[in-house]
This record gives C-alpha cells, sequence and structure tokens, in this order.
C-alpha cells in the first residue's frame, strides 16, 4: 500500500530534487532486492577471511612417500659475512704482529745479555760450525754453499783486521778522526775495528745457521770437483792477508788490543829514596 501511495505521490509531484521522492525510491529498491535475492544455504556460505592461506603439498609421484615441508632459503648476509671475515683477518694480523714483536724483543733480550760473555759466545759458535762441518761431510755434497760462506767469513774477517778510518782511501777523514800511534810515545789509543768484535761474532754465527738450513734442499747441490775450490779459496785467503799485513806494516798499526802500557812506578820510587840516602 505504500509503495502504491509513492507512485501516485511521484506521479504528482515532478521536482527531481524532492527528498521524499528520493527516499521512496530508495525504500522500493531495498523492497525489490529482498523480494528477488535468492536464499542461500548457510552451511555453504564460509567466509574467506576465516580461512588462512595454507601452501599447497608438494606434488610426490610415490603416494607413500612422506611430504617435506617447503623450505624457503633465507637470504645471505653477504654484507655482514663480509664484515665478519675482515674483522677476523685484522685480528689475526695484529695478532701475528704481537707475536712478532714479542719474540724480537726476547731475542734481543738475550743477544743484549750475551754480549759480555765473548768466549761462551765463541764457544757456541765453534759447535755450530762443527755440526755444519759433520752435516757436509756426512752427506757428501753442497760443497759450492761451503765455498760461499768461505768466501762470505773471509769478507768478515777484513773488516774486523781493519781500522775504522782506512789513511789510505781517505787521509782528510784519518786527520780529523782518531789517528792510529805511530810512535811508542804517542798516547795509548784502543784500535777502532771496521767491523766490532760482537757485530763479527753475530755475523759468522748467522752465516753458519743459513748454510745448514741451506743444506736441507738439493737445489743448492750443484756437483762441482771440490778440491778445485779448496785449492781457489786458500790462494785467494793468503792473497788476502798478504795485503792486509803489507797494510798493517806501512801504517804501523795492531789490529789487537793489547792493554795500556804500565810502568813500574814502586821500582822508580824506591830507587829514587836509595839515591837521596
Amino acid at each position: 500500500r505504500s509503495l502504491h501511495e509513492a507512485e501516485r505521490f511521484r506521479g504528482i509531484c515532478q521536482h527531481p530534487a524532492c527528498s521524499i521522492c528520493q527516499l521512496l525510491a530508495r525504500a522500493k529498491q531495498q523492497v525489490n532486492g529482498t523480494d528477488h535475492q535468492p536464499k542461500k544455504d548457510p552451511r555453504r556460505v564460509v567466509s574467506s577471511s576465516s580461512v588462512p592461506n595454507l601452501p599447497s603439498p608438494p606434488l610426490t609421484s610415490n603416494p607413500g612417500q612422506a611430504r617435506v615441508p617447503a623450505h624457503h632459503p633465507t637470504p645471505p648476509h653477504s654484507t655482514m659475512d663480509g664484515a665478519d671475515s675482515g674483522a677476523g683477518g685484522g685480528s689475526a694480523a695484529a695478532t701475528a704482529a704481537k707475536w712478532r714483536s714479542d719474540a724480537s724483543r726476547a731475542f734481543q733480550y738475550y743477544l743484549d745479555r750475551s754480549t759480555p760473555h765473548s768466549t761462551g759466545r765463541w764457544l757456541g759458535t765453534l759447535g755450530v760450525a762443527a755440526i755444519y762441518a759433520l752435516r757436509v761431510y756426512l752427506v757428501e755434497g753442497f760443497y759450492i754453499v761451503t765455498y760461499g760462506l768461505g768466501i762470505y767469513l773471509l769478507n768478515l774477517l777484513i773488516g774486523f783486521l781493519s781500522p775504522m778510518v782506512d789513511p789510505e782511501l781517505d787521509p782528510s777523514a784519518a786527520a780529523d778522526g782518531p789517528a792510529l800511534p805511530t810512535r811508542g810515545s804517542d798516547e795509548f789509543k784502543p784500535f777502532i775495528r771496521r767491523l766490532p768484535e760482537f757485530k763479527f761474532w753475530y755475523a759468522i754465527t748467522k752465516a753458519f745457521v743459513v748454510a745448514f738450513v741451506m743444506t736441507f734442499f738439493s737445489v743448492f747441490d750443484v756437483p762441482v770437483f771440490w778440491p778445485i775450490l779448496l785449492c781457489y779459496w786458500i790462494v785467494l785467503f793468503v792473497l788476502t792477508m798478504k795485503r792486509q799485513i803489507v797494510h798493517m806494516i806501512k801504517y804501523k798499526y795492531v789490529p789487537f788490543n793489547i792493554g795500556k802500557q804500565k810502568y813500574g812506578g814502586k821500582k822508580s820510587g824506591a830507587s829514587s829514596s836509595s839515591s837521596k840516602d
């Protein structure tokens, strides 16, 4: 009945913006929609929001095979791994540098403590030389290494026997620096070597150790006729020592500190007292 009255009112009212006409039209639409909407089964109506999105199971050829859940790999943390590896490398380098510094400091400490014990140092060097000679004798090889070692030791010996300032090579430096005594009445001056005794000993010991390590590598075992090398080294040693002795005689110096000359003060005092009496 109300719909029929609304239709009659709309037929009479021709105004498009009439609120009563709009309200009646909306009510008619709601009534028509309710009448023509099919009834749904509440058992079949399932809300899509209430059903979770479950992953579909993987297809397997064997129906009895157990289904393995899908594995989602995590993205690789390349930046973090690079940072960790860089930090690990830096810490390893710092540890190695610290260990090297500690070892060098300890070695220098014991080396300094051995400075006043010259006899013990040279006895140790003789022991190292004997071990090297025994090694070469047993393996019957490495003669070229021994020959190079002999040439190096001869060079060290020349530096040990030579003065720090050679007057033959640099006369001006000899005049300015500490001169060698030429007469017995001159003031006592100790002999200053070009190669000090401690450095001479250290270089010889290190040379024997290096040569001993080289005997464990076959690449240094060059086949040579060792008597020729021995004869050549002896001739070289004789000529070098002859030149050094001539240099010592020419400039009148002895490469060893014999000690300061001592005078008999008590004897002279006793003789003077007896002369007075």
